[in-house]
């Protein structure tokens, strides 16, 4: 049955719907797990393993989800000041995301109904997935993205065949349309916070962090539009119905600070719609007003945890201490966990000797600002990308004053317009750029103080 997590109105599974059709509160999954299990889990360490706790499918689509590694990493946790420091690493997956686990549950549920096509709006790492799973069964896959997507996910999705359609500046746009578009076409429904099916699929990765490590004391989760955190938070409280556990985790909700929508609802009881134009780096976690922020708030407040933020230059500045240290060329939403971390440690509320999983939800090899970043041979390395931008961008501000387009277009379009709006932001903010209104437009021009920057920036150079 669907479930309401407000009013606890109950509904038959199918027709699909993400709402209550008496409150509008968000419908989950409700299982009676003692009739569950009848017998113990059982076959390699993979996402069908779980099939018994997930709702009922005939077809069982895989290209080889799940089972992804818990990594300890010794010393990235020397580094932050912590004994005992896991990553789940979801990069192994098939397509390199978490996303995998929801698309195999998702198809596969398509195919038992049998639909032909489905549609999905995604920032990227969901179509992605999607159009993958699909083009493994023939189901033709309707991707809708928003005009800021990060290309390596793109790029997959061309690969996989997708039928690709761009609709919106960030993806809450690009969900509207897609919840038309199934409505007029009977197509069915795959986008993640239109499909109660996805929490369930990853509830799957806190089975495997339990069977892998047993209950840490803290899980770190990046959030969007909020479904992720919530899916971990009741893959555990299942787990403790089920009596294999005594203990839950605390849970930590990250998001950017350009764009953290469901920090502001949980920590000052509101959230900040249309008053604001949200921006980050971290492409994956770039949405404006979260459908699914309810069940976020939900597990935060239930497993007692924080929700916080961090910059930009903080998650970038956590990339490449992850891949430095452990490995892991993790995205830039998966590196905010690993910057939050950092806070929390240094504020004493995680302690050292806390046990602490870092949820790495996706590859940086599709994250394409930060691999430009990093492929520029920069003797600074957590700097390189800050200081490269930021000087091409006083550069040409002190050639002449111009609009954001037209700078993005001057720096050769190399990095996202999401990005360049941040570092215009960033350098406003530190008094290097000014702005101003003309026909219309916003204008940026280079300050006196910038022009010092730019000076010290050569200066630098000569040291180097």
């Amino acid at each position: 049955m669907l479930q309401c997590i407000r009013c606890g109105s109950q509904f038959s599974r199918y027709p699909l719907k993400s709402n209550c059709e008496k409150c509008g509160g968000i419908l989950e999954y409700s299982t009676d797990l003692s009739q569950t299990i009848k017998i113990g889990l059982s076959g390699a360490l993979n996402f069908w393993r779980y099939k018994q706790l997930l709702p009922p499918v005939k077809h069982m689509i895989s290209l080889g989800e799940g089972g992804t590694p818990l990594l300890k990493a010794e010393r990235l946790a020397s580094a932050i000041g912590l004994k005992e420091l896991y990553l789940k690493d979801e990069t192994r997956n098939p397509t390199h995301s978490y996303r995998d686990r929801a698309a195999a549950l998702l198809t596969s549920d398509a195919v038992d109904s049998g639909y032909k096509a489905l549609i999905c709006a995604t920032n990227g790492n969901m179509g992605a997935s999607l159009a993958a799973y699909s083009a493994k069964v023939g189901l033709i896959c309707h991707v809708i993205v928003p005009k800021v997507v990060d290309v390596g996910k793109l790029a997959q999705m061309l690969a996989y065949d997708a039928l690709i359609r761009e609709y919106g500046d960030i993806v809450d746009e690009s969900i509207r349309k897609a919840n038309s578009l199934a409505k007029e076409s009977g197509w069915y429904q795959a986008t993640a916070e239109l499909n109660p099916l996805v929490v369930e699929a990853q509830k799957t990765i806190a089975y495997e962090i339990y069977e892998q490590q047993g209950v840490p004391e803290w899980v770190l989760v990046p959030m969007g539009s909020g479904g992720t955190i919530y899916s971990l938070w009741k893959g555990f409280k299942e787990l403790k119905k089920l009596g294999l556990t005594k203990t839950l985790p605390k849970f930590v909700g990250v998001q950017p600070e350009g764009c953290a929508p469901i920090v502001g609802e949980i920590n000052e009881n509101k959230m900040i719609l249309g008053e604001y134009s949200p921006s980050t780096r971290a492409l994956a976690v770039l949405v404006g007003e979260p459908l699914q922020a309810e069940l976020a708030a939900k597990a935060i407040n239930e497993s007692q945890g924080f929700a916080l933020t961090v910059s930009d230059s903080e998650i970038l500045t956590a990339e490449l201490q992850i891949a430095k240290f452990e490995g892991v060329f993790a995205e830039p939403a998966s590196s905010a966990t690993v910057a939050a971390l950092r806070k929390l440690v240094n504020q004493n509320k995680i302690i050292r000797y806390n046990t602490v999983t870092c949820l790495i939800t996706g590859s940086g090899l599709k994250a394409t600002d930060v691999l430009q970043a990093l492929t520029k041979k920069q003797k600074t390395a957590g700097l390189g990308l800050e200081i490269s931008t930021k000087e091409k961008i006083l550069r040409v501000l002190n050639e002449k004053a111009t609009y954001g387009y037209d700078l993005w277009k001057q720096l050769g379009r190399i990095i996202t317009r999401a990005a360049v709006y941040q570092h215009l932001k960033e350098l406003a903010e530190k008094g290097l750029i000014a702005s101003y209104e003309e026909d219309g437009k916003k204008f940026f021009r280079i300050t006196e103080q910038g022009k010092k920057a730019l000076a010290a920036i050569e200066d630098l150079k000569l040291l180097l």
